[in-house]
């Protein structure tokens, strides 16, 4: 498989795990620790997915989903 994936999660054991197991599935993977961090990334880069949580600090999944859409 490929393909560029942004995991937008604040917690870094989540994070930790959703990148080992998605990059050994042969995902690129971009972590981004809260939502403004995700918007940047995802401005500033292309991605076939992101995976979102919803409840973050700075700005929430509901808010980073309107703004990437």
């Amino acid at each position: 498989m490929s393909g560029k994936l942004l995991i937008i999660e604040d917690e870094a054991a989540i994070q930790s795990i959703l990148s080992e197991v998605l990059t050994d599935a042969g995902y690129t993977v971009e972590v981004a620790g809260d939502g403004l961090e995700g918007i940047t990334k995802f401005r500033e880069q292309s991605f076939s997915l992101v995976l979102l949580d919803i409840m973050m600090p700075k700005l929430d999944g509901w808010q980073v989903c309107r703004e990437v859409r």
